[in-house]
């Protein structure tokens, strides 16, 4: 009797209480706003944080060693707008090869390809990849990620006001609203879109365990939501619903566009935050207790919550006991540890 009262105590005690309580310690702190946090596993001992402003700062040991690259005087900043990320290619200890994406004097849209010399980024050595006219000053997206095969990824939001009053995310011939790739090494290549209906993908990623896609895509004036592709479906194009739907509710009669509906598989209401921001599925080691686990959070509330994947759902959403002011981003060291980005210029680490 006594150890069927213990089990449904066990069973009645919330997550957070059950096991041990994860946390966030300081890493740096006095940078100005911060859009992205990245790596490459050529420098494991380095870690390097996009300033919105248009520097890329790099920290070695976690100490900050000094500028990596410098474009202040081709990025327009603030709001929304900004360099917004940096992502350095697979083959980057051979190649040298990094990108950039960013909100140009103009507030048009630049990916471009940069090359590193004595480990420090060399502004001559620019390619454009990517330009993209952006008809307002938000929702620029920016994400850039490589998946496994060298894959160069770039999530571009709707082109912004407030309702795509463009319809430009259901439109297959616009590349507002969309997630598009390219292989950036191969002669002629031209982007192709492998997913539309997006809103402002702020942050998405690759689990570098399997290459499932998780995108964090922001809401309208309800709803914010967690998108999940497995690998296998990720060349598959697909449909997230904006702005038919704004989380898993209808949000107008506009007609939907091709490709294969996907609906979240985690949403939270505007009681909750206002702007979600994307993270990544923890593969580190300093932290068992978070192994496996996709961690997002919220600009507005400062919310911070994880969830596993299992057959393609949302399980196990917790929402974690600790809060981060003005979060803008995630970020993984070559080890897969986990750091968080803001807006008031703080890094932290995710600890136990």
């Amino acid at each position: 009797m006594l150890a069927h009262f213990l089990a449904a105590l066990a069973l009645a005690v919330p997550a957070s209480q059950s096991q041990a309580a994860l946390s966030v310690r300081p890493f740096a702190t006095g940078l100005p706003a911060l859009t992205a946090i990245a790596s490459t596993p050529a420098e494991p001992r380095r870690l390097y944080a996009v300033e919105q402003d248009g520097r890329i700062v790099y920290f070695v040991d976690g100490r900050l060693r000094g500028t990596f690259l410098d474009l202040r005087g081709r990025v327009v900043s603030g709001g929304e707008q900004g360099l917004l990320s940096v992502a350095f290619h697979p083959g980057y200890a051979h190649n040298h090869r990094f990108y950039v994406d960013y909100t140009d004097r103009n507030g048009n849209t630049r990916v471009v390809e940069f090359r590193s010399r004595n480990g420090l980024g060399v502004r001559s050595t620019a390619r454009q990849l990517l330009f993209v006219r952006q008809p307002y000053a938000n929702h620029n997206g920016g994400e850039l990620q490589f998946d496994s095969s060298g894959l160069l990824y770039v999530g571009m939001g709707d082109g912004g006001s407030e309702g795509d009053p463009g319809n430009r995310a259901q439109n297959p011939n616009d590349r507002l609203g969309k997630l598009l790739r390219i292989d950036p090494l191969r002669r002629g290549a031209r982007w192709r879109m492998v997913a539309l209906g997006l809103r402002n993908p702020w942050r998405f990623t690759f689990d570098r365990a399997n290459g499932d896609l998780y995108i964090a895509d922001v809401g309208q004036s309800a709803w914010e939501e967690i998108d999940y592709r497995p690998r296998v479906q990720i060349a598959t194009l697909a449909n997230y619903g904006w702005k038919v739907f704004e989380g898993r509710e209808r949000y107008s009669n506009t007609e939907l566009g091709p490709g294969q509906l996907v609906a979240p598989v985690h949403v939270y209401g505007h009681d909750q935050g206002c702007s979600v921001t994307g993270g990544y599925v923890y593969r580190g080691r300093a932290v068992p207790a978070a192994a496996g686990r996709y961690f997002f959070g919220d600009y507005c509330s400062g919310r911070i919550w994880s969830l596993r994947i299992q057959n393609g759902r949302a399980v196990d959403v917790r929402r974690e006991p600790f809060r981060v002011e003005s979060l803008t981003s995630f970020g993984e060291d070559a080890a897969g540890e986990l750091y968080l980005a803001t807006g008031n210029g703080r890094i932290l680490k995710l600890a136990g």
